[in-house]
């Protein structure tokens, strides 16, 4: 039986922190003394936990959870193999940890490094591989000069932390890290932990697989003290004018992250800058509901709810905080009320047109809609009404309701049966009619 395979029936059996379990036969002499000063750097260089810093590597194991803390020092945990063990002893111990970069060209394999270090110099050494490929162009966003790259390093390394730290040790297989022309992809053994799903990834609490291990990571500072990683993807994603991150391709046996490349959106980004200079950053629910406000100009309560995936209730007050700062305007009422970019914002974008199509037609149009329409058809309903104009049927009634009291209607009818025609024609046909008589 591997040694994976005791871990796997281990943690079945008792549903325990696989992570925290002692990995039998290792001993202090597994551990690298150069891993720990590793460790050292990295607190110092992302600000993690710097009490540590202050003890002696025994202690500083002991409080990372790397050894027993009741001061047994003949094994270590599976953290802290991961994070200080020695190259041989992984493999030898713990055979499922693997990480592979890969550059990939439609079906060729242009670069494939396979990478079995302890768990931080396996991330440095990923990040060094991103560095080297990952180019940035320098643009002019408004007056702004700014450098977008590629791919947002922030965003990547969130991306690898959650592959290394999350997947599921117990299972087979390599962390896969695959940059192609257009995108990166991410991918770890074991699906989502209970409870998580696609509907909720950006809302539900924090449930590492591997607590220990990602206490630790946290200790170090290389993940977000309230575990939640996954906004800084999704923001970096956003601000660097780049499509949402997707998670779509995830299984039960394997969490996939898409992070898309491509062509930065500069309006966006913009106006990202804007609000930064004026001291007032976007939130991740703003940048989420613009982003989806750029690429299909409207939404509506619900839409947005699902976008940034929580209540209605809740959602209402995001809407209104970026009405607020004038970045959006309602048009319509209660049920049929939708939101836009705002004129302020197309006039940014230099594209005053584009608001007056997504604004539709201002209240005179609608009228001279609808009295056209009654010349050619002679009748109107307020469900025809609705669906002319693109409103809500309240709205079509106050439309209606104007022209009856302006004196160029007659309605006729009452309930579902009532229409709406020309006072014109009315006169005509009453005048026909007396006449024949």
């Amino acid at each position: 039986m591997t040694p994976s395979d005791i871990l796997s029936r281990q943690s079945i059996a008792i549903q325990e922190d696989v992570s925290a379990r002692i990995v039998e036969g290792t001993s202090w002499d597994d551990v690298d003394p150069l891993e720990i000063l590793r460790l050292r750097h990295t607190i110092e260089r992302y600000r993690g936990d710097a009490v540590l810093l202050e003890l002696s590597d025994l202690d500083f194991a002991k409080a990372l959870g790397m050894v027993d803390a009741n001061g047994d020092t003949r094994c270590l945990t599976l953290t802290g193999l991961l994070l200080a063990g020695k190259e041989q002893s992984i493999r030898r111990r713990l055979p499922t940890h693997e990480a592979a970069f890969q550059v990939l060209s439609d079906v060729d394999v242009e670069v494939n490094q396979f990478c079995r270090s302890p768990i931080v110099r396996t991330l440095e050494e990923m990040l060094l591989f991103l560095r080297a490929r990952n180019s940035e162009t320098e643009v002019m966003a408004g007056m702004f000069r700014v450098g977008i790259p590629d791919f947002s390093e922030r965003a990547f390394r969130e991306g690898v932390v959650n592959a290394l730290v999350h997947r599921d040790y117990t299972r087979q297989g390599a962390v896969h890290i695959q940059w192609r022309e257009d995108r990166i992809e991410i991918s770890s053994p074991g699906g989502f932990p209970e409870g998580v799903h696609l509907n909720n990834l950006l809302v539900t609490p924090p449930r590492p697989r591997n607590p220990r291990l990602a206490d630790s990571f946290k200790r170090l500072g290389l993940v977000e003290r309230t575990g939640r990683g996954i906004d800084t993807i999704f923001s970096e994603q956003l601000r660097n004018g780049r499509p949402v991150p997707d998670y779509g391709r995830s299984t039960s046996a394997w969490v996939t992250l898409v992070i898309p490349g491509g062509r930065a959106n500069l309006e966006f980004i913009r106006l990202v800058l804007e609000q930064d200079e004026s001291g007032r950053s976007l939130s991740l629910d703003e940048l989420l509901i613009l982003n989806s406000l750029f690429t299909d100009r409207r939404i509506d309560t619900a839409t947005a709810a699902k976008v940034i995936q929580k209540p209605e209730a809740e959602t209402r007050g995001a809407l209104e905080r970026l009405g607020e700062r004038g970045l959006i305007e309602p048009r319509g009422e209660r049920r049929g009320r939708v939101y836009h970019l705002s004129a302020a914002v197309y006039r940014m974008l230099g594209q005053k047109a584009a608001y007056v199509r997504v604004r539709g037609f201002e209240p005179e149009q609608h009228r001279q809609m609808i009295l056209q329409y009654l010349r050619k058809h002679g009748a109107i309903t307020r469900s025809e009404t609705a669906d002319l104009c693109q409103v809500s049927p309240d709205q079509a009634t106050r439309i209606l309701k104007g022209l009856v009291d302006d004196g160029h209607l007659v309605l006729r009818g009452r309930g579902r049966g009532a229409y709406y025609e020309l006072v014109d024609r009315c006169r005509e046909e009453n005048g026909s009619f007396e006449t024949e008589a």
